[in-house]
């Protein structure tokens, strides 16, 4: 890759498929950006471009390089790949790209004491994923026909999606009178049938029907 190439990725501004970073500060944090590419779409992470998207470099960039290598091989489950370009502003100063493809692992997720933490990408931030995000992400590696039943929970989401246009799982676990953990099966089936979309939110995703 070269200088040319990461001005013109940086000139696209921060997006869908690409993240900046000043520098491999708390990289815990960043990790979460890698995750959230692998997951959604892929894309590139830049290390030593500024916010506004100025190509400024860092200092010592093969120190950046090391600690967010370390960050990926350490924090992030299961393994995952990615191709890695260093670009010499000067002597000292320099800009790395981590090139993340878009993973047939997913969904990929942050090694915790606690719970599984993963993320995907919503316009240029990244977001937790929720339960229904991750089960569309692990249901979509392999893609294949799904076989449903039409019922009168179907039947209840389809009349408010005609005529709301959009409902969330909770919205529709109260209007089918369900539990919602039924809500949720029922609206990972037909998103992955291709009969429902998926929007994910920061605070509580959406489902439309797909056109």
């Amino acid at each position: 890759m070269t200088l040319q190439e990461v001005k013109s990725l940086a000139a696209k501004g921060e997006g869908l498929k690409i993240e900046f970073k000043k520098k491999a500060a708390f990289p815990e944090k960043i990790v979460r950006e890698v995750i959230a590419l692998a997951n959604t779409a892929g894309g590139d992470l830049l290390i030593g471009v500024d916010d506004d998207g100025t190509v400024s470099g860092q200092r010592f960039i093969e120190e950046e390089i090391f600690v967010m290598e370390k960050a990926i091989r350490e924090l992030i489950l299961p393994a995952l790949s990615y191709e890695l370009f260093t670009i010499k502003l000067s002597e000292k100063k320099g800009v790395a790209v981590f090139r993340i493809p878009l993973s047939p692992d997913r969904p990929h997720y942050l090694k915790s004491k606690d719970k599984k933490q993963s993320f995907i990408r919503v316009e240029d931030r990244s977001v937790q994923a929720s339960r229904e995000v991750w089960e569309v992400l692990k249901k979509s590696r392999v893609p294949k026909d799904t076989v449903f039943t039409y019922g009168r929970k179907e039947e209840i989401l389809m009349k408010i999606l005609g005529e709301k246009g959009r409902i969330t799982l909770r919205e529709y676990a109260k209007a089918a009178g369900i539990p919602l953990f039924l809500a949720s099966k029922t609206l990972v089936r037909l998103v992955v049938a291709n009969v429902l979309l998926l929007h994910p939110q920061e605070t509580e995703d959406f489902f439309t029907i797909k056109e």
